[in-house]
């Protein structure tokens, strides 16, 4: 099958959740879409490279089925013992480059099938470098992956011609912009950071629960202010639902496979839409009503200050909504997230739209 360059994929960081990734190459796959090039964060730069690589989907599958703890966490005993703040990291570096090295070899980025960009970010300059740009190519593939999945802390940095890299997604687990640089047409950007869903009892799962929990929202806020005014070329957002699973989770990847594949079936459609004919801004987009209940709010004015163009405040100190048929991407509804005492809510509109009518392609 030859790729296509109608469009770029972008895979997130997210841990084991990341294995989602392998679901959703296989519904692109079905339908004879390939990317024109792939951006891989974390794990999802893992998944990418070994797809790039030329690995198969089902040869990807079949890893997943059999990844074992053992094969990506051993704890760095010596290293705790002896240096215990100053140990590097809290696991071993040799079982994930075992695996990374089994996926990708000995590659450098010409060796690639596919066009692939890897996020990672040098630890002493809090400088995002995303290799595989032009200038960037020199690296082994195998070494920017390793630095990519390096989470601060539970694996080591990996050095690179004398500088010192980690996980991208300390600086942007969905890096959508450098997508641009594999060519024209729409991004298809799926997320499995899943940090909008509720959690509960995060305080009672000690040091590993909470750190990972404040990861995955420092992510997710990210993510808000790197595109929350994007407009070109049109971003279609893929979110698994995986917000259940933990990022470390073994023993669930037929589940998060099959999560991806559903996703990417369910976004089809619209990629075929935008490929198409593209319009600019962030996709899908569904109608809703927004609603205030006034019992339950307190007239702190968080909505009002977050979106003055939806909410104000009334005579009585209460929020209301002054635009309640909105147009909602996925990243769209920060408000009614972080309103404390849930006052408002947003429900889909069904049948024939009255409100607000969709923007018109520019």
């Amino acid at each position: 099958m030859s790729a296509s360059p109608a469009f770029t994929l972008v895979l997130s960081g997210g841990g084991l959740k990341g294995l989602a990734h392998i679901g959703v190459l296989q519904a692109l796959e079905e339908e004879g879409l390939v990317p024109g090039g792939v951006v891989g964060s974390s794990m999802g730069s893992l998944i990418a490279a070994a797809w790039a690589a030329g690995r198969t989907v089902e040869e990807l599958r079949t890893r997943a089925l059999g990844l074992k703890r053992r094969d990506v966490f051993r704890v760095a005993h010596s290293d705790m013992a002896f240096k215990r703040m100053q140990a590097p990291a809290v696991y071993r570096r040799e079982p994930l480059d075992e695996l990374i090295q089994d996926l990708v070899g000995e590659r450098t980025f010409d060796d690639l099938i596919h066009t692939l960009i890897v996020n990672t970010v040098d630890i002493n300059s809090g400088m995002q470098v995303l290799w595989g740009l032009p200038g960037l190519r020199y690296a082994a593939v195998a070494d920017t992956v390793f630095a990519s999945c390096a989470l601060p802390g539970i694996f080591p940095p990996r050095e690179i011609a004398g500088r010192y890299y980690v996980d991208g997604a300390v600086a942007d687990n969905l890096p959508v912009k450098a997508a641009t640089a594999c060519g024209p047409g729409p991004v298809v950007a799926v997320d499995c950071g899943a940090a909008q869903a509720l959690r509960s009892e995060v305080e009672r799962g000690g040091f590993a629960a909470t750190y990972i929990r404040g990861l995955e929202i420092v992510m997710q806020t990210m993510l808000e202010r790197t595109i929350r005014l994007w407009r070109e070329p049109p971003l279609l957002l893929v979110h698994p639902r995986v917000e259940d699973y933990s990022m470390f989770t073994f023993d669930r990847p037929t589940e998060l496979m099959a999560e991806g594949y559903r996703a990417m079936r369910q976004a089809l459609p619209e990629l075929r839409r935008l490929i198409a004919a593209p319009e600019p801004g962030i996709f899908p987009k569904i109608p809703v009503r927004l609603h205030v209940d006034r019992h339950r709010c307190v007239g702190c004015g968080f909505c009002a200050l977050r979106a003055p163009g939806i909410f104000r405040m009334d005579g009585s100190g209460k929020a209301e909504v002054i635009a309640p048929n909105q147009w909602w991407s996925p990243l769209d509804g920060v408000y009614v997230r972080n309103c404390p005492t849930w006052a408002i809510s947003a429900r889909p509109v069904s049948g024939e739209w009255v409100g607000t009518p969709r923007p018109p392609v520019a």
